[in-house]
């Protein structure tokens, strides 16, 4: 990245872009360490964030979940149904407010989010993730009946897990998510730690939903590729032959020539 100044002269932002990266993007696109791969820790580290124990009252603030309609048994290990609640503060700071979860079949799940809703209060959008499909768009209904008064916003999901998480993870690793203290911190941050190597990382899609919620210009990391073929353009361009400069042969017409404009 630094043995290439012409880059950063035309694009000054391009590498404050890098260097806010998640460790994994950042470790291969300005460091030159293609040979790291996704592992735990890279995306999330609890020193990260400053746990507080007051938040602003001025808040645009979403709830969204991650959902899933399974109780737990002896003889399953199902997903988490998980609701993340975030807010935005005026100086476009983050405050993760609240995590509620439960494996529970799909009656109860509609029972838990509404009762969640209700104590959030009117003025907390919700959101869910909407499978594609019929039956996706079956649930969304019914779920969004059952919220009659509050604001709501099924959204399909697309793209991967680690895709969707960078944003969000971005915004961590800068200092700029603070986390409200409570009960629910430790088992938050063992899951986000833990990611991409857990069975269950339900909290990644509903902190990555949340995150979108407050940023619908937001697709994944849409300006990350941009960047990415940035740098590989301006490398092809470094390794293409540059042409030979030949003086040309005394007493040909050429020669000449030259000599008759250097005067």
């Amino acid at each position: 990245m630094f043995d290439n100044p012409a880059l950063l002269r035309v694009n000054p932002e391009y590498l404050i872009s890098l260097r806010s990266l998640p460790s994994l993007e950042r470790e291969r696109l300005l460091e030159g360490n293609w040979k790291i791969r996704p592992a735990a820790g890279l995306y999330f580290k609890r020193e990260w964030c400053t746990v507080v124990d007051e938040v602003p009252t001025e808040l645009e603030v979403v709830r969204y979940w991650d959902l899933a309609a399974t109780e737990k048994t002896p003889h399953n290990d199902p997903d988490w149904t998980v609701g993340i609640k975030l807010g935005r503060d005026r100086n476009g700071g983050y405050w993760l407010l609240d995590t509620v979860r439960a494996r529970a079949n799909p009656g109860e799940i509609v029972k838990l989010v509404f009762n969640t809703a209700t104590q959030d209060g009117k003025r907390v959008r919700i959101g869910f993730g909407q499978d594609p499909g019929q039956a996706g768009k079956s649930q969304a209904f019914h779920l969004v009946r059952s919220l009659s008064g509050f604001i709501v916003q099924p959204a399909p999901e697309s793209g991967n897990k680690v895709t969707r998480f960078g944003p969000f993870s971005s915004q961590c690793s800068t200092g700029n998510v603070k986390i409200q203290r409570g009960s629910w911190n430790e088992e938050l941050f063992r899951v986000l730690e833990g990611f991409p190597d857990l069975a269950h990382d339900d909290e990644i899609d509903a902190c990555s939903g949340a995150f979108e919620m407050l940023n619908p210009q937001v697709a994944g990391w849409t300006w990350l590729e941009r960047a990415k073929r940035e740098l590989l353009e301006a490398e092809l361009q470094r390794s293409k032959p540059q042409p030979i400069q030949t003086e040309p042969q005394p007493g040909s017409m050429e020669w000449f020539a030259a000599q008759k404009q250097k005067g």
